[in-house]
């Protein structure tokens, strides 16, 4: 049977489906796309692609993403930021999320993941230790814990506190208030989120 698409094409189409998220009509759409875009545009976004491994490394003491020119990340290294307070993010771009709010000028620590036997992700693979020794170094006061509201981030978050209080630190610990989202009718919440929304109740 004859080969329906160009080989180029097809190899186009087989590397954009392995991204996440990405279906094999959402792969053909975007090769297609990139087929009719002008060279140009094709050749900065290769080379964006390209330098994503030279252009950019891990922060070594916040674990967020750096420019590779930077030796720390500019948000631990602000003086205006209040190192006393640690919000521990499972991956770096849940630090956006909290940026966009304008209302936390606390630093930050990304653990790389969350605790998940079933991926073979145990507490070891994640950047635990490393917060613990910030935790004395920093004189941290507090640590927020804002790993997301799954099965994986609330076992990290308990792993979490029970570290905190095997090394005997004296550093108050909570967690990101939870409820139910503005529009999502009762009967479609998960179990988690309920949980959350009757703990964190509020008094009428």
């Amino acid at each position: 049977m004859a080969q329906l698409l160009p080989q180029a094409l097809l190899s186009a189409i087989d590397e954009i489906g392995k991204l996440p998220g990405v279906g094999a009509r959402t792969a053909e759409r975007y090769a297609y796309h990139l087929l009719r875009a002008n060279q140009s545009s094709n050749d900065k976004l290769a080379a964006a692609i390209t330098r994503l491994h030279s252009g950019v490394k891990s922060c070594p003491v916040t674990f967020a993403l750096i420019d590779a020119s930077e030796d720390i990340s500019p948000l631990y290294s602000d003086s205006t930021r209040d190192k006393s307070l640690i919000a521990v993010v499972e991956e770096p771009l849940d630090i956006i999320a909290l940026e966009r709010t304008g209302q936390y000028r606390g630093t930050y620590h990304v653990l790389g993941g969350a605790i998940s036997p079933i991926d073979g992700i145990g507490p070891e693979q994640l950047h635990i230790s490393e917060l613990i020794k910030r935790i004395t170094d920093d004189e941290v006061q507090e640590i927020i814990i804002a790993t997301n509201a799954s099965v994986e981030g609330e076992s990290t978050a308990l792993f979490l506190q029970r570290q905190v209080e095997e090394h005997g630190l004296d550093v108050k610990m909570s967690r990101l208030a939870r409820g139910l989202p503005v529009g999502v009718d009762l009967e479609y919440a998960d179990q988690i989120t309920l949980s959350h929304a009757l703990e964190g109740r509020r008094v009428l």
